[in-house]
């Protein structure tokens, strides 16, 4: 069935390949049971061409490395949900989009948590046919809508969201691959649904990395996938603010976000011309 995904929907499976990869290392920085099968045959095949130009062979490494950078991501937003999560005051948290994260199958939650997943209809019928008879630690709604759609919020109400109470919004692998209008277009409707108090957390490329000469091949990858990368920004908290939320931006390699893996010097935010990665988090105003 992964062949009736497109192109930006093929980008979950590639993600899943890649915590499947995680899993069965040594040290890995989590586990995730379900990847395998998620990723199902096309994202291995994602994957070797990811790992063929992010550690091409006979010459040195100059792309961030994919696989380093998607364990840390995936503890990352792990460990962020689950903080979240110990607060009482937590209630619902929202993945948009979802893709093939299991999350909800693979770690506990507290009973008051109801968990949503957003995103389109093929992705929620692929993961369906993958879990199986698999159960979910939470209670857990599926909201088939496209996140550009105009009407996803009250898709998402009716699934029994309530915005009138503080949420937990995780918008991972999404703003890189929109352009900027869509961006600040998502974050504004996020804003406009989330009770002051609720949290957010995303990741986002830096302006350099979608024009540095030796992103070329990673870049190329994705434009050959159809999904290029398209949307960056220097300020990802200036970005985030303009919206409502009060945010900090941390980088691989910084702490709280190494775990022991990150693999390359972390620039100082006064340095320009160079590729940066932020996973940003903080909280509605």
């Amino acid at each position: 069935m992964g062949t009736s995904l497109d192109a930006v929907e093929r980008t979950a499976l590639l993600t899943a390949a890649l915590r499947a990869a995680e899993t069965k290392r040594a040290d890995r920085l989590y586990e995730d049971p379900y990847a395998a099968d998620l990723a199902g045959d096309i994202g291995p095949e994602l994957l070797a061409e990811v790992r063929h130009v992010t550690f091409p062979p006979g010459r040195e490494r100059t792309v961030p490395s994919t696989p380093d950078y998607n364990a840390i991501r995936t503890r990352f937003f792990d460990d962020y949900l689950q903080e979240a999560a110990e607060d009482p005051g937590t209630t619902q948290i929202v993945l948009a989009p979802a893709g093939m994260d299991s999350r909800a199958y693979r770690l506990n939650w507290p009973d008051r948590v109801r968990w949503f997943e957003v995103d389109r209809p093929a992705v929620l019928a692929y993961k369906d046919e993958r879990f199986g008879a698999a159960e979910p630690r939470t209670a857990h709604r599926k909201v088939a809508v496209d996140l550009t759609s105009p009407d996803w919020e009250a898709c998402l109400k009716a699934a029994g969201y309530d915005p009138t109470v503080p949420s937990t919004w995780l918008l991972e692998g999404l703003l890189y691959y929109i352009p900027e209008p869509d961006a600040h277009r998502i974050l504004e409707r996020v804003a406009a649904i989330s009770a002051p108090g609720s949290r957010v957390a995303a990741d986002i490329v830096n302006s350099a990395a979608l024009t540095l000469p030796h992103m070329r091949g990673l870049l190329d990858v994705f434009s050959g996938w159809g999904c290029p990368w398209l949307f960056g920004t220097d300020e990802p908290e200036e970005l985030f603010g303009r919206h409502g939320f009060d945010v900090r931006a941390t980088q691989p390699g910084e702490a709280g976000a190494d775990f022991g893996r990150w693999p390359d010097p972390v620039p100082p935010r006064s340095e320009r011309h160079v590729r940066r990665v932020f996973f940003v988090h903080g909280r509605r105003r």
